[in-house]
Formats: C-alpha cells, structure tokens, sequence
C-alpha cells in the first residue's frame, strides 16, 4: 500500500449495519453451576472443588488460569465428557446433571484443536453427523451443511466434499465450528480451538468467531491460555487458581483496570495499559470508504474514478461484495477488465478485530492500512495506521493522566 490512502469516491456497495452488543439476537440459554467438584480416585485434593457460576444467555465467557488449574475440568464437566463427583450442572432452566450424556451432548456444540474432525469422512459428511443422529431427513441436513459453509467463510461448492487432509489448519477450524453449530445448540464449549495455528490465521478465525456469534447469540465457554485471546473474545473473564478457584469473574475491562488481586495482576502480565487496544475494535472508529471495482467490469474506468478521488489505488471486490485485492492504479491499467486475482496475502481485519489485530496485520502484510470486512465478508472501509497510531497515543496520554 502507498502512503496515500483513499478518500471517498466511488461507495462501496452497502452492507448491513454491524449489530451493537445489546441487540444481538440471542439463541443460547444460562449455564449455572452449582458447587461443581471433581475428586479423582487417589488424589487429596480436587481437581475442580465446589465452583458455583452464573453464566448469562448469549455471553461468551472466557476461562483462563495456568495449566492444571482445572479450568479444561470444568469445561468438560458441562457437557458431561468428564463426569462430576459433586453439585449440579443446569441449562437453562433444566438440571442435565443427571441427564443421559449422550443425549445431552447433541444439545451442545463442542469445539477442541484442529476441529477434531474425522479425516475418512468429507466436510459435508463431518458437519452433518449430529443432524444424521437426530434423524434429520437428508434434504435438510444438505441444506445446513451449505448454510454453515457459508456462515463460516466458505464456499459450499468448494468444500463440501473435500477431506479434512485437503485443509489448511484454519479451514479444518472453520469445518470444526461449522460441525459444532449443525444442529443449532444453544451452548457451544470451546477447548482452546485456536491454539495450534498460527498467529495470522488464528486472528482471523476469533474476527470469524465474533462474527458468528454476533448473528446467532449462542452461549459460549471458551477456554484459553491466551489473556490476550480472552480480553478480545470474552464478554466476560473468569480468572481461576488451583482447584478452578474463582479468583475474579468480570468484564475484560473491568479486569485490566481492577485487578482484583495480585494474582489477576500477575496473571494478565506487563503491558496491561497498551492491552487496552485490544478492548477497541476496528468498527468503533472512523473507517475511509475507498474507491471500488467488480471483477470483470472496466478497468479504464475504475482508474478513472480512483483518479477523480485522489486514490492511487482500488480495491476490488467479487460478485458477493467481498474484497479479493487493492492493486495500484498502475497494475489496473495493464489491463482492460478488473482482474479476478486473489491476492493472498490482503491484509484484513473485520468490524469486530481490535485494534492491535489491525496493527499486527499491518505490520506482517508490510501495509499502511488494512482492508475491513462486515457482514459475510462484504467490504466496509479501510482503516489507515495512522488511526492505530493516534489510538495508541490516546491510551498513552489517559495512562499518564
């Protein structure tokens, strides 16, 4: 990208308004936990000992804690893969303590690494094994299989009978969340998903993951190592020591600006006033429209129009509305039609990545700026490192203050 970044020209077709966190549609229901404990034969203390937690309808709840704190425990106490010694486990207004397991865990989303997908069976048929056990009539389950394609970012035709090994990483994640939402549960448990891909990807799967969760309101427990990781996704952060003790259960800013021991403040490590970019997100500023062009429409003119704007650049969008490329002015002319090349390594961020993702994905694409992505990766602006820097300034400035 060049130093001159766009001004409004030519709109960008327009996308639906990104939803406010207070009214999202909400699909999920409360979780309570009540004096959860899990005793394992031989060892004198618990590894999970008597936890009680409200966790509302539509949150996304983040557990962190160091490893062995029992937090991965508690997870799997939810859904009943680990089963507890003690207490009651209620969605809802319902106690599935005593509930058949199996039964129950069709009625939760279940999300671990690498999607956990079954590598002899095609995306179509991963995606479609909980609907198949709930004897859903093969129409129906073809055409949830092609809407969670679509709701995570890929094409349906393209990947519905690939194999898990025809996968990158963060397409297999992408399958493994589609698989975990199939039969539209109300609850979606997530063991660390993002952990064994690599930063870019992994940013880009949490932007996806937000996305999602915007549309569908589930009621996510989400667990992490990543404190960074938990201040972007969570709604809410539960910090837990040894035995899943609650140490604090709060707002991500509530936790960075009050932490409520000396343990949380040690937990959330160095750097805590700069980690307040990662509670702004990309669709709370001020985003330049830049100039645009549909594949295969004509590129003299498209020159034209970056020309008259003061752009010397396009972004080019494909038939759907989703950006594919931003070439130069001097690119565009060596052709006489917008260019359906797909440029790999677009830096992107969507409405919801914070503002330490755009800068991240900045400095890895050597950019200064960054395409935005709304609703369904339609186009919503460019935001210029000049934003970020001025944000960092801002944190800087109420931090001496």
């Amino acid at each position: 990208m060049s130093e001159t970044l766009p001004s409004e020209a030519q709109p960008a077709p327009p996308t639906a308004a990104e939803p406010g966190r207070d009214d999202r549609n909400i699909s999920g229901v409360p979780i309570r936990l009540d004096g959860v404990t899990k005793r394992y034969p031989g060892q004198d203390v618990p590894a999970v000992d008597d936890v009680t937690l409200e966790i509302a309808a539509g949150e996304t709840v983040m557990f962190v804690g160091p490893s062995g704190c029992g937090k991965t425990t508690l997870l799997k106490m939810i859904n009943r893969l680990i089963e507890p010694t003690g207490g009651r486990i209620h969605l809802g207004d319902e106690d599935v303590t005593d509930q058949d397991p199996d039964r129950l865990r069709r009625r939760i989303g279940y999300v671990i690494q690498a999607g956990g997908l079954f590598p002899h069976m095609t995306v179509a048929t991963n995606i479609g094994l909980v609907p198949k056990m709930l004897k859903w009539d093969d129409a129906r389950v073809a055409a949830r299989v092609d809407e969670l394609l679509d709701l995570v970012g890929l094409d349906p035709d393209q990947y519905r009978d690939r194999y898990p090994r025809e996968l990158s990483g963060g397409q297999q994640q992408r399958v493994g969340v589609a698989r975990a939402l199939a039969a539209d549960p109300p609850v979606l448990l997530m063991d660390e998903p993002f952990g064994a891909v690599d930063p870019i990807t992994r940013q880009r799967l949490q932007d996806e993951l937000i996305r999602i969760q915007e549309e569908l309101g589930k009621t996510i427990v989400f667990v992490t190592h990543d404190f960074d990781e938990a201040v972007k996704l969570g709604d809410r952060i539960v910090v837990f020591d040894v035995g899943a003790r609650v140490v604090q259960y709060d707002t991500p800013e509530r936790i960075l600006a009050d932490p409520a021991e000396e343990y949380v403040a040690d937990f959330v490590g160095a750097g805590a006033t700069l980690k307040q970019l990662t509670l702004t997100r990309v669709g709370d500023v001020d985003l330049l429209q830049p100039t645009t062009a549909t594949v295969g429409s004509d590129a003299a003119a498209a020159v034209a129009a970056a020309q008259a704007a003061g752009d010397d650049y396009v972004v080019v969008l494909d038939r759907r509305g989703r950006p594919i490329s931003w070439p130069t002015l001097a690119e565009l002319t060596r052709s006489p039609t917008i260019p359906d090349t797909v440029d790999e390594r677009l830096p992107v961020v969507g409405m919801r990545s914070t503002l330490n993702d755009a800068l991240d994905t900045m400095l890895a694409a050597s950019q200064g700026g960054v395409v935005v992505t709304g609703r369904r990766e339609s186009l919503a602006g460019v935001m210029a490192v000049e934003t970020v820097m001025a944000a960092i300034q801002r944190t800087r400035s109420g931090a001496a203050g």
